[in-house]
């Protein structure tokens, strides 16, 4: 009895550190946070710092600002504050809703996500709408965070909303990265890969970023609204070839891919556009940010702490036992690293659904683990989301160490078939190991947060 309990306790207590740490990195890349860091106004000049130096911007004409993504409300206020009077009008698209004071100069209106909805599709039209009264003086500002692929939507002619979200739907299950996923979904849009930009000329559009991809490539950032975009119909169309959806993907859809394989739609907008040289794109924070604040947070509970990636990828399972080898080989070893010791991973892997359970890619992950790690008592281990949410649940993800797998099964709860059935969000509740922060309001991409004792 007194072993259970001991053992109970450490698990509480690493928990409780788990949490700390993920919640040190969630903090250190929220966007109002980083504005305020960054953007400052002197006289009728805006002044931008980033690592690239400091780009100054002419304040002439009229001011707008548009956010879209996870948390851009948050920054609302901020704006506000900033601009005062020299502030238009300004358009927030978020995919959950803070509690905030009333604003005066926004409008803020929510979408779905990860499957885009009639919202999103009316907040961009508003959008639009906005940009349809820039003048050549003017100056946009655009907020881009996680999330926008699904926020922002337009549908090319002879495409509907409904086309879609069943081909997104398609999308998500088929195991592509994120890349490969944007790739598609710009060449069936109005207002991706560059779209966007165009819609704002002739007003100068400085594009801020807050980046939920792996190397943060602005080509692929939120389908890249104002950005040029260097891959093509043909491209779209071997990826839909590769991934066997040809006949999943709705008949208008695959209509539209293959006359713009042949020619007969124009293509996106392309490197060494004119618009793209002459609108600043600068990178706010990424993944390697949050997981240094997290290193620190570690290092300040008495761990030490490593940063071993902040581009985890490839497809989960295989990933996670390649995770948990290396862990299990230190725990075994104890020589290289000092105990008790944080080990820290960013990115995002890939998930093909395989059944009709409920999860997500954190916490497969964690089941994954889970099953690796069993019979290693002092390996702990938090895998989640940066934005608070996993798949289609409330949850950013789920606890595991050594015990999870015996604990489970002492529940009659079978690890396999829930792997099989891509149902990790059943298998956790019932153990109490779902981790769920709720919304963060940042979007960085996932979090592998591992201690060793």
């Amino acid at each position: 009895m007194s072993g259970n309990i001991d053992e109970e306790s450490a698990r509480k207590q690493a928990r409780i550190r788990l949490q700390k740490i993920y919640e040190a990195a969630v903090r250190a890349v929220q966007p109002a946070a980083l504005l305020k860091k960054t953007v400052r106004i002197s006289g009728s000049t805006l002044w931008v710092e980033s690592p690239l130096g400091t780009l100054r911007l002419p304040l002439r004409g009229d001011l707008y600002v548009i956010g879209v993504g996870k948390g851009v409300d948050l920054t609302g206020e901020l704006w506000e504050e900033l601009f005062k009077d020299r502030l238009k009008e300004g358009i927030l698209l978020v995919r959950d809703r803070f509690p905030t004071d009333p604003l005066k100069r926004f409008s803020i209106f929510a979408g779905g996500h990860p499957i885009p909805d009639q919202r999103g599709a009316i907040a961009t039209q508003r959008c639009l709408h906005l940009l349809g009264k820039v003048k050549t003086d003017d100056n946009i500002i655009f907020l881009l965070m996680g999330g926008a692929s699904s926020l922002l939507v337009k549908p090319a002619p002879g495409i509907t909303l409904d086309d879609k979200k069943a081909v997104t739907d398609c999308l998500l299950k088929s195991g592509m990265a994120i890349a490969e996923m944007n790739c598609i979904r710009k060449h069936l849009s109005e207002v991706k890969a560059g779209g966007l930009l165009r819609a704002a000329y002739p007003g100068k559009l400085l594009t801020l970023v807050v980046s939920d991809v792996i190397g943060d490539d602005p080509t692929v950032i939120g389908s890249a609204p104002t950005f040029h975009d260097p891959t093509t119909f043909k491209d779209a169309w071997r990826l839909i070839q590769r991934y066997d959806l040809l006949q999943e993907i709705p008949p208008r859809v695959r209509d539209h891919l293959f006359r713009g394989v042949r020619g007969l739609i124009p293509e996106t907008m392309k490197p060494g556009s004119k618009l793209v040289a002459h609108s600043p794109f600068i990178l706010l924070a990424n993944n390697q940010d949050a997981l240094l604040a997290a290193k620190n947070k570690a290092e300040s509970l008495g761990f030490g702490a490593t940063i071993v990636t902040s581009q985890l990828s490839g497809d989960t399972q295989t990933t996670a036992r390649k995770l948990c080898s290396f862990l299990t080989q230190i725990h075994k070893d104890r020589k290289k690293y000092r105990l008790p010791h944080c080990f820290l991973l960013g990115g995002e892997t890939t998930v093909e659904v395989r059944g009709q359970g409920k999860g997500g890619r954190n916490q497969e992950f964690a089941l994954a683990s889970a099953l690796e790690l069993t019979g290693y008592p002092g390996i702990y281990m938090l895998s989640a989301g940066s934005d608070g949410s996993d798949g289609p649940t409330e949850a950013a993800g789920a606890f595991v160490d050594g015990k999870t797998i015996s604990r489970a099964r002492g529940m009659g709860l079978e690890p396999y078939c829930a792997l099989h059935n891509s149902d990790s969000y059943n298998f956790f509740r019932p153990l109490g190991d779902l981790f769920c922060p709720g919304p963060t309001g940042t979007n960085v991409l996932d979090f592998k947060i591992a201690l060793l004792y």
